[in-house]
This record gives C-alpha cells, sequence and structure tokens, in this order.
C-alpha cells in the first residue's frame, strides 16, 4: 500500500482541471445555498435527473411545448415537510401539457403513470431514503399548468402528488444544454 502523500503528488499534476473542478461546485454552492434564483444565464445541474450538466438559459416562452427543458421554482407539498425547497430552482423536462389525460396504474415497480395512454414512468413508492411517496392523481392537466419530468427514474418530479404539476408562473426560463 502507497503512503497517502505519493496521492496528494499525483494530485499537483492535474492542478488545472481540480481548480476549474473546484470553481464549478462552488458556483453550485452559492447557486443552491446562497441564492437560488437563477441571476446569470446559466444553470448547473449536478443531480442525475436529466443528462445534462451545463445549460444556457433563455426567456421561457407564454407557452411550452413538449419536450422543452425548463428551470422552475419549486412549490410542491413536499415544501411542507422540507421547507428550504421551495422556490428552489429545478431543472425537468416538459412530458405534458395542458389538456393532457394522465392515468395511473398499479404495477409491480410502482405506480404506472401514462399521458394521454403512452406510459411515461413508474412512480416508486418509497424515496431511497425511506420516505413515503404518493403518485400523482390522475386527471387532466388543467390549463397553465404541465406535467415534467427528469429522465432518471429517481427523478423527483411530477409523477409524485408531493412535487405536483407546474403552473406557467413557476417557470423561470428554458435550459439549452451545452454539456
Amino acid at each position: 500500500m502507497r503512503p497517502l502523500w505519493e496521492y496528494f503528488l499525483r494530485l499537483r499534476d492535474h492542478g488545472v482541471a481540480l481548480s476549474l473542478l473546484a470553481l464549478i461546485w462552488s458556483l453550485a454552492v452559492v447557486r443552491l445555498f446562497v441564492d437560488p434564483t437563477p441571476r446569470i444565464p446559466i444553470v448547473l445541474n449536478v443531480t442525475p435527473s436529466l443528462p445534462y450538466h451545463v445549460a444556457v438559459l433563455s426567456p421561457a416562452l407564454p407557452v411550452l411545448q413538449r419536450g422543452d427543458l425548463v428551470v422552475y421554482a419549486f412549490e410542491g407539498e413536499a415544501t411542507l415537510a422540507y421547507p428550504g425547497l421551495l422556490g428552489q430552482p429545478l431543472f425537468k423536462r416538459v412530458v405534458g401539457l395542458p389538456g393532457d389525460r394522465v392515468s395511473v396504474r398499479e404495477g409491480i415497480e410502482g405506480a404506472e403513470i401514462q399521458l394521454n395512454g403512452e406510459l411515461v414512468g413508474v412512480a416508486k413508492p418509497l424515496t431511497r431514503h425511506g420516505v413515503v411517496l404518493n403518485a400523482i392523481a390522475p386527471g387532466v392537466i388543467p390549463a397553465g399548468h404541465y406535467y415534467v419530468q427528469g429522465m432518471h427514474p429517481d427523478s423527483f418530479d411530477s409523477r409524485y402528488r408531493q412535487s405536483g404539476l407546474v403552473r406557467a408562473g413557476q417557470v423561470l426560463a428554458l435550459a439549452h444544454p451545452i454539456w
């Protein structure tokens, strides 16, 4: 086994890359804990919710389209248990539009969520930490609301009642991935 100091000597060879990585993580921490409202036209995604890590923001259009990537201020039921979530910017894909029919069917892995009869995801019964999750209620997406979803199976999104549908007024910006 090598002494610990040899590993630190190897890190010195990657100084520029490590400095850039430290800068990115520092900006992410400031964005998350100091001022979560996007003020610069760049979003850093540090979760596996979407396969994009950096995106450029542009003003949201009055009417969103299916497939648009959006940054929105969280206002779901989960804020009752976790008040720090209120207003936190989340980065998701628009999957359901006003007028789409949401249906829920119990499956083996959890509740299968369908939009207009097409399977879009599975709502798990528990988080990885054992917190109970409830699937979204079936019905029609009302005017001025959107069903948003991440691409990762563990994404916290509109599949869950605790997150819910996103009102048009919550949408802060459109996101255009660059990496």
